[in-house]
């Protein structure tokens, strides 16, 4: 029997962090979950979806990922690899002054995760209901990739992710 893939761990922990924050502490809502093994290029990909129960207006995606040669690497113990975990969060915003907004998101962002991060924000709106404003999709993927070393601060990360939609809540 071989041993559990980095992916595979981090996903559990994450799993597991992310329900207690549902299921007994209250503080989110869970409305959705993927954990997707692509067969076309072999990656894995978790995504969570929730909430905040006191600010529901900013859906939070938290998605981890590994590819085949990220997977490859590990499993066949590679020398030249450097096996780990992509981590991504997501925030839809709607936004009514999006130069002025985008950019305090941004800057909001780069400070909370001390600019570890790539910020993209995509802008779009339903036709014809465009003048109500934008939606505004961003993602941060982060710079550091993540390994089991990382498990202790799950938990912290994840109070960050909240404090990130509470402010963005707020802008």
């Amino acid at each position: 029997m071989s041993d559990p893939t980095i992916f595979e761990n981090l996903k559990v922990a994450f799993e597991n962090h992310f329900y207690n924050l549902d299921n007994l502490e209250g503080r989110i809502l869970i409305t959705g979950r993927s954990d997707v093994m692509d067969l076309a290029d072999l990656s894995r990909t978790l995504v969570i979806r929730f909430v905040r129960t006191e600010r529901p207006e900013v859906p939070v995606e938290v998605e981890l990922s590994a590819s085949a040669s990220d997977l490859a690497g590990e499993i066949l113990e590679m020398q030249e690899a450097e096996p780990g975990v992509t981590l991504r969060v997501r925030f839809e915003k709607l936004v009514t002054a999006p130069a002025k907004q985008c950019e305090q998101i941004g800057a909001m962002l780069a400070e909370l995760w001390e600019r570890d991060i790539r910020i993209k924000q995509t802008l779009s709106f339903d036709y014809p209901q465009g003048d109500t404003g934008w939606k505004n999709r961003v993602e941060a993927e982060f710079n550091t990739r993540l390994d089991e070393e990382h498990m202790g601060a799950i938990g912290r990360f994840a109070e960050s992710v909240m404090v990130a939609a509470g402010k963005m809540a707020a802008i």
